[in-house]
């Protein structure tokens, strides 16, 4: 017989609910409600946005400058996953999509993950008018909240990401962490080898008594 131990083991520890978006490479994407055609953009990005009853304004800043900030696209020489939707003065279209906080029972979708409307509508506006403050206004396009809509995605590539905002403090300081580690690397690799070497050539002094290594020491160059 099974012991009360192992089906306190088998027991789902509880999961917290956040803001959830999926991001689509597009090379054209629009809005339609009824017979009407309310919003529409050209290359960029389409992002379905599902906000959660736990969300923050935390939450909605880092998926911003996530979403803005997502190296996408190619550069003028053709490389791939260099430049975002800023770097390319591409558009945006977002979307309020409550389902993407859908959880299952059974087969049957429950969406009580999900903000209520009622807060859930300034709390998405606040969102759009981040992204136009922090982007170019007039390149950021939405949907009609709450209304019935059909979403007519072109997607480029295919290239999908699904993007979660930070459950905690100690998500987001390893995040933020992560970050700044990558983007010195960046920066390195942007300087490329011969103005690395220039400037460590410029910290590099070399010691006098030194040994030239002719009678096989090998000074080593260190910069501090």
């Amino acid at each position: 017989p099974r012991s009360r131990a192992w089906e306190v083991r088998r027991v789902a520890p509880p999961t917290t609910t956040t803001m959830k978006a999926i991001i689509q490479r597009v090379t054209r994407a629009s809005v339609t409600v009824g017979d009407e055609e309310v919003s529409s953009i050209g290359r960029g990005l389409c992002v379905l946005l599902g906000i959660s009853v736990e969300d923050t304004q935390k939450d909605a800043d880092y998926l911003v400058r996530k979403i803005l900030n997502l190296r996408l696209f190619e550069d003028e020489n053709g490389r791939a996953w260099s430049k975002s939707v800023m770097d390319r003065d591409f558009e945006v279209l977002c979307v309020s999509q409550f389902t993407l906080l859908c959880v299952l029972k059974g087969n049957k979708p429950d969406f009580h993950a999900a903000m209520p409307a009622e807060l859930a509508q300034p709390f998405y506006n606040s969102i759009l008018e981040n992204m136009r403050s922090s982007y170019k206004p007039e390149l950021i396009k939405d949907g009609t909240f709450g209304s019935y809509m059909q979403v007519h995605i072109q997607n480029d590539g295919p290239v999908t990401i699904e993007l979660r905002s930070p459950t905690g403090p100690s998500d987001l300081k390893q995040l933020s962490k992560q970050e700044k580690q990558q983007q010195r690397k960046e920066k390195t690799r942007s300087k490329g080898p011969s103005e690395c070497r220039e400037k460590g050539a410029g910290r590099y002094r070399p010691d006098p008594n030194a040994s030239s290594g002719a009678d096989g020491d090998v000074s080593s160059e260190r910069e501090p």
